[in-house]
């Protein structure tokens, strides 16, 4: 619970300086549109993400459904249904981005270099994947051949991420 609330507190103190001046960049298309803002705060929705990552759980509707929910809830007094989360979750990936990017370590002279493989389909049903068609590949790692992208990762002695890239998975 202390790292919950460390958490946060280190995201709610990003998100008040990174969010008004992400509104300030963004460009209109001159249409009028609503900005009913969301029950929940982006600092809420950022830290169930980044501890989801942080924590033991496999899947995250069991996390969302049966940890946050049954156990938090005191935390998130205004906790949205698991499908309403959903679809909130990929307004958060600009802010998290930024987030995640503020945290980087310095280079030490040390540096380590590994990738990891984000499946997004099993290797039969890659003819008919439809969601990143066009943009995810073929790609080969030591687990065998697999349809998706790779995360590059560079880390420091310390263990702190230095840099990160997302490529296809036909990059090495």
């Amino acid at each position: 619970m202390d790292k919950l609330v460390e958490i946060f507190c280190d995201v709610d103190d990003f998100c008040r300086v990174f969010i008004p001046e992400l509104e300030k960049q963004l460009l209109s298309d001159g249409k009028r549109k609503r900005r009913r803002s969301s029950r929940m705060t982006m600092s809420e929705i950022m830290t169930i993400i980044i501890v989801f990552h942080m924590s033991n759980h496999r899947d995250f509707k069991n996390y969302y459904i049966g940890f946050i929910a049954k156990f938090y809830r005191s935390h998130f007094p205004q906790l949205l249904s698991y499908t309403r989360f959903l679809e909130m979750m990929p307004k958060a990936i600009i802010p998290l981005s930024s987030y995640f990017s503020t945290l980087k370590g310095e280079p030490t002279g040390i540096e380590f270099i590994d990738s990891a493989s984000i499946k997004v389909c099993h290797n039969l049903r890659i003819p008919r994947h439809k969601t990143f068609g066009g943009i995810a590949e073929r790609g080969k790692s030591t687990m065998g051949w697999f349809y998706g992208f790779k995360l590059h990762l560079v880390t420091n002695f310390k263990g702190e991420i230095v840099d990160a890239k997302l490529t296809t998975g036909n990059v090495s």
